[in-house]
This record gives C-alpha cells, structure tokens and sequence, in this order.
C-alpha cells in the first residue's frame, strides 16, 4: 500500500491550523484569568435609573457587600456572576441583573431598576411601594417626589386600580406635575390632591380617567384660571359631560 504523503501533510497542516485557529479563539473570548489575576474594577450600570434615591452605585456595592459577594480584589476564577446576578434580583429594587468578566480583568454589572409609581400609606397601617406593573415594593429608608396614597386601600386595589390611574397620571406631563396625593374612599371612589388650589378633585369611580382628567385640565384653564385657583374647595368630574364645583367657604 502506497502512503499519499503530499496528501498526508496537507491533511495534518489542516488540522493544525484548526486546532490553533479553535486555541486563539477561545483566549480571545475568555478572560485570561491566570495572568489578570484579581478583579481590578467593577462597573456598574443601572438602567432607567432616573427615580433618585431608590437605586444607585453605591447602594448596590452596599447589597453586594453584605451577601459577602462583591468582586473587588477577588480571583476572577472564584467570582460566581450567577451568584452576583441572583443576590441583585433579590432586592425588591431591582427588575433584572446581568453580569460577566472581560478581557481586561473586570467585572462588569448591568441593572434594571424596578420603577417605583406610588408610595401606598393605607389606613390599615401599611406603608409600601408599587411600581409602574402593579408589584409591591418594600418601603425603604429612601424618599422620593412620588404620589403618595391613602385611604381605605388593600395591596390587590394598589396592585391594579391604583396602578392603572398612576400610570396614566405619570403618562400626562401637566398632571404628574399636579397630582400629589390620591385618596381612596370608603366605597372605593378616589379623590385627588392637586399640587395649586385649595380644592380636591373628586374622580368617583376610578373609571374613564382619561375623559374625567381631560375635563378638569380644560376648566383649569379656561375656568380657574379666570375665576381664582382658590375659588372652590371640590370639582367634582364623577357624572359624565359635566363638573360640578363647591364654592370655598373660605371666601369672603
């Protein structure tokens, strides 16, 4: 049996330079953790991060620490990103975590905050958040320029009714600039608290808020603003096609 030689030695350079193109490869896509060593810097990025005090860099390093799972300064081969990943999620803060090496020696973080619609001050004594998809948030140590809630409210009300009206409250430039407080009712119906005027705005049933906003903004400015921000105590938008105001007792 005659041996190809020239065949052979092109077969054999072939998978050479396979193996090392697959050698090359893979370096390039691991950290070299073996040369890097420790982790030199962690970045830590957090998305929609525009609500101040909820969430930042440092209170992240704060949660981070106390799980004893911050990487600065520690082996890369010993630093678990699943773990990082799992001990962020854990904060009611937080939506969502991502984490991984690079090349360089660092440790980088991407968060996703939860974002926080509602402070809830119930009369049953509960003090909590909710965020802009209905979940309950624990209340924290932070303070924040968010509508606060009170009343007669149970979590499944904030979670949904409350939900949707802060959603829409936030969704209109001129009313998330107004609105300061939303107060529930007994039977169920809402009142709001306006940041100008000394009146509330009875909204009734939380239903049609678009159409019962809309209405209220065109009497602020084509009412109010002409008869005196302080002339009624209640503007009430519960009936269709109509509003009907009470006259501050104050008044002289």
């Amino acid at each position: 049996m005659q041996i190809d030689w020239k065949k052979s030695i092109f077969i054999t350079a072939d998978v050479l330079i396979f193996a090392y193109l697959l050698v090359a490869l893979t370096a390039f896509n691991t950290p070299d953790e073996r040369n890097k060593g420790v982790c030199s810097q962690v970045k830590i990025n957090i998305s929609d991060g525009v609500v101040e005090g909820f969430l930042d860099v440092n209170g992240v390093k704060e949660i981070l620490k106390h799980h004893h799972a911050y990487p600065l300064a520690k082996p890369l081969s010993n630093i678990n990103t699943r773990n990082i990943e799992e001990t962020l999620e854990g904060s009611p803060f937080v939506d969502g975590a991502e984490c991984y090496k690079t090349q360089n020696g660092h440790v980088v973080i991407n968060i996703k905050q939860r974002m926080p619609l509602m402070r809830i001050m119930a009369d049953n004594g509960e003090d909590y958040y909710i965020d802009n998809k209905g979940g309950i948030m624990s209340a924290s140590k932070y303070t924040t320029n968010l509508i606060i809630a009170t009343g007669n409210i149970s979590r499944k009300y904030a979670s949904k009714t409350l939900t949707m009206l802060g959603n829409k409250i936030m969704a209109d430039k001129f009313w998330q600039n107004q609105v300061v407080q939303v107060n529930v009712l007994n039977d169920g119906t809402v009142e709001l608290v306006p940041r100008v005027g000394n009146h509330i705005i009875y909204l009734g049933t939380p239903e049609r808020i678009d159409t019962k906003l809309g209405r209220v903004e065109k009497f602020y400015r084509y009412g109010l603003s002409k008869a005196g921000w302080n002339k009624y105590s209640v503007i009430n938008v519960e009936f269709d096609n109509q509003i009907i105001c009470k006259k501050s007792s104050n008044l002289n």
